[in-house]
């Protein structure tokens, strides 16, 4: 089993930066897809940023040339700088470490941050 644990979030202006971080239990770290999701209130869930175990990067429209998805393996570290907040930013942020496996993959959840930007 494996936990995630996020930090990092919080209140900040728009304009300003935040970075996130979530570390991983286990050792499947350097295996695995690690990604960023958010979720506002009323709204689903959706793709901010991940990055492949070979450091293939996707990001959201709408986060492009503002957030930055990196990893430190060594650490079981995955960071998300964001730069440039906006109000519609705001959202509870959670980290996602999934596994591809040969039978059924492995998807595994933080608990969330919390991230408000104010205008």
């Amino acid at each position: 089993q494996v936990q995630l644990v996020e930090s990092g979030g919080g209140l900040v202006q728009a304009g300003g930066s935040l970075r996130l971080s979530c570390t991983a239990s286990g050792n499947i770290f350097s295996l695995s897809t690690m990604g960023w999701y958010r979720q506002a209130p009323g709204k689903e869930r959706e793709l901010v940023a991940r990055m492949s175990p070979g450091r293939s990067i996707n990001y959201a429209d709408s986060v492009k040339g503002r957030f930055t998805i990196s990893r430190d393996n060594a650490k079981n570290t995955v960071y998300l700088q964001m730069d440039g907040l906006k109000p519609e930013d705001t959202a509870n942020y959670y980290c996602n470490l999934h596994r591809v496996r040969v039978t059924t993959d492995e998807d595994y959840w933080g608990q969330g941050t919390r991230v408000t930007v104010s205008a």
